[in-house]
């Protein structure tokens, strides 16, 4: 069975739903997202003023942590759609 060429092809933004972060704000304004980040925001006061001894014996290795992790979530890797690499090809031929 032979599909049809009549179809029309799909945008990027049907492809993908990058529009999430309407929702994240959405839940951010709530009230239970308000509450979350008021007990979020005095729980790191507490820590950082409590325990401000204990970060800093630790920030050297934080910092070897976090360059492999920027290194591998960083670069946006393997985040190309079908369509990007057709426009690509185009452009290349």
């Amino acid at each position: 069975m032979a599909t049809s060429n009549k179809e029309k092809p799909m945008s990027n933004n049907e492809k993908c739903n990058h529009d999430k972060s309407n929702g994240l704000m959405r839940h951010f304004l709530s009230w239970k997202g308000v509450a979350f980040t008021l007990v979020l925001a005095g729980l790191s006061y507490y820590l950082l003023t409590q325990h401000l001894e204990h970060l800093a014996v630790a920030l050297p290795y934080l910092f070897l942590l976090a360059c492999p992790l920027m290194h591998i979530f960083g670069h946006n890797h393997g985040h190309k759609h079908s369509s990007d690499k057709e426009q690509d090809d185009g452009a290349a031929g």
